[in-house]
């Protein structure tokens, strides 16, 4: 491509992305954090000791020395005896790290070890019932995780992060306000119901550990979620959904961008997702113009609904950039979530249209995209962006139609898309199953015995595997392109209603009668009139009492 034609394609980017803009809730939820400043200082004791004395212009401070000293040089110890004077120090084992800025919980034993107990380290050191902040010099960091708390900061021994960190600390007193990123919607969550416990993915991936099952309900802390979007793009049904920008927000982006791109420029886009920090410093002007590049908190916030719409919508080629700084976690999950993917679209004849690339990557863009420019062109969908799970099927069922019109299915393990299947021998139409359904791609029959199922509303979660009381349900996680088949309501088992056979009514199904004369047709309130089984309630407490009535010394018998 020659240079007027990458300075006129650059110039089309530059007017689309000017015009068009992520609509944003005008007032985004917040959380809130208060602090003093009041820092505690973790590891060995004469570096934490010159780091406090470089805190002159905190709160209240505190050390907990965990590690033996790093130097036994006479000039460093000097000088390490001279330096914070009033600060003190305690040798106590640290238990845990509980909280985030402004509310940091550090328990540490006490006592010997005949009588060891825990105690709050905040209290004893400085009366209050937190710290603010914590410095860490450890040589491995107290808290294990991927993405640390806001107001705990790990520099270990490496000097530019403690002087980095020491210039930030005083910046961190005060009352400061965050995004509340993501929200939860319990109504259409499938990780318990009835007691079961069925999906949870989103609890496998976040790198902050800011997901808990609490009270059988999931639940994001939002003063520990830096917005990473991992258990958004995890979740199956759509019950976690990141809130700045909404899905729907995003999706309607990135529509406006393809679209308008195209209509501009007459060539298809390639779309190139990063993170709004690490990423975009390594986006320049330079980029090759055909390339939309697409900002966001973190490039998970992004899942494979958004990489399909934008090809369905008319894009060529996705990339989702990814740095040194996304945390291991999410790597996992991109790359998971992209050889699924590429597996779809490679199932339907289509190109591996969706890469992950790094940032050796950004000089060579130019030839990574020229590859794409000889690919199908792909005539843009017209389909709205509804649900994650109806969006994503729209954008598949586009793609294939695109390219060989395939009706074939991707089987694979572990996917949140799938069959159920019933044992017919086994099944009697208990509707268990139903009642557990997250997404009612269960349901019965409304006036005639059966079950029903509707394969692209089905989630995999297994609540109903595990409702199940007869063990008569099995499931088939798979990518099913027929589109036809999947939409389709198809019976799994039906049944001509029991009636009673004292009036008649339709009460119950054969195979439930028969299984209840199995079970419990030995038992004393049935033993001598099993017939009863075969009535409907209002007829069986008839009958007991009509039994009595003839006979009223049986009830003492």
């Amino acid at each position: 491509m020659n240079n007027d034609t990458q300075v006129e394609l650059q110039g089309v980017r530059q007017q689309v992305l000017a015009n068009t803009q992520v609509m944003q809730n005008l007032i985004p939820p917040t959380v809130s954090y208060t602090t003093e400043g009041n820092v505690l200082v973790i590891g060995p004791e004469d570096l934490a000791r010159l780091a406090a004395a470089r805190l002159s212009n905190m709160g209240k401070i505190a050390i907990l020395a965990n590690e033996s000293i790093t130097s036994q040089d006479e000039e460093h110890l000097e000088r390490v005896m001279s330096a914070a004077e009033d600060v003190e120090s305690f040798y106590n084992k640290l238990i845990e790290i509980k909280g985030f800025l402004g509310q940091f919980q550090v328990k540490v034993e006490s006592g010997n070890e005949q009588s060891a107990t825990t105690t709050d380290l905040s209290l004893a050191a400085i009366r209050k019932a937190h710290f603010d902040l914590i410095l860490d010099l450890s040589q491995s960091p107290c808290i294990n995780l991927e993405m640390l708390p806001p107001g705990y900061f790990y520099v270990g021994q490496d000097e530019a992060k403690l002087d980095d960190a020491i210039n930030q600390l005083p910046e961190l007193i005060g009352e400061f306000d965050k995004p509340r990123y993501v929200k939860v919607n319990s109504e259409i969550c499938a990780h318990n119901r009835n007691g079961i416990y069925g999906c949870d993915r989103c609890l496998n991936f976040c790198p902050a550990d800011a997901i808990q099952s609490i009270n059988k309900m999931i639940e994001i802390d939002p003063y520990l979620c830096h917005g990473a979007g991992s258990c958004t793009n995890a979740c199956p049904t759509g019950a976690i959904s990141y809130d700045l920008p909404t899905p729907q927000a995003l999706h309607s982006y990135l529509h406006k961008l393809v679209t308008r791109f195209r209509e501009q420029a007459q060539v298809a886009p390639v779309i190139l997702f990063h993170d709004e920090a690490n990423g975009a410093a390594l986006i320049g002007d330079d980029l090759p113009g055909a390339i939309i590049p697409v900002a966001m908190e973190e490039i998970t916030v992004a899942s494979i609904d958004h990489w399909m719409s934008s090809l369905a919508w008319g894009a060529r080629q996705i990339l989702v950039l990814n740095t040194a700084a996304t945390a291991p976690t999410l790597t996992q999950m991109l790359k998971g979530e992209l050889q699924l993917a590429n597996d779809i679209l490679n199932e339907m004849g289509q190109p591996q249209r969706i890469s992950l690339i790094d940032e050796s990557s950004i000089d060579s863009l130019a030839d990574l995209i020229a590859i794409s420019s000889g690919w199908p062109v792909i005539l843009p969908g017209e389909f709205a962006a509804t649900t994650k799970r109806n969006t994503l099927y729209a954008a598949i069922d586009h793609l294939n139609e695109q390219a060989a019109s395939v009706d074939s299915c991707l089987t694979q393990s572990n996917l949140p898309y799938g069959i159920v299947s019933v044992n017919t021998d086994s099944c009697t139409l208990c509707l268990s199953c139903v009642s557990t359904c997250p997404t009612q791609a269960l349901t019965d029959g409304g006036d005639k015995p059966a079950l029903n199922f509707l394969e692209q509303d089905c989630v995999q979660c297994g609540l109903c595997e595990k409702a199940c009381p007869e063990n008569a349900i099995s499931l088939t996680s798979q990518m099913n392109l027929d589109k036809q088949a999947r939409q389709a309501i198809k019976t799994l088992k039906q049944e001509d209603p029991f009636e009673c056979i004292r009036c008649g009514t339709p009460f119950a199904t054969k195979s439930m009668i028969k299984r209840m004369q199995e079970v419990i047709g030995g038992h004393s309130a049935f033993s001598a009139n099993t017939e009863r089984l075969q009535m409907c309630s209002d007829c069986r407490v008839k009958d007991m009492f009509e039994d009595l009535l003839q006979d009223p010394e049986k009830q003492l018998r």
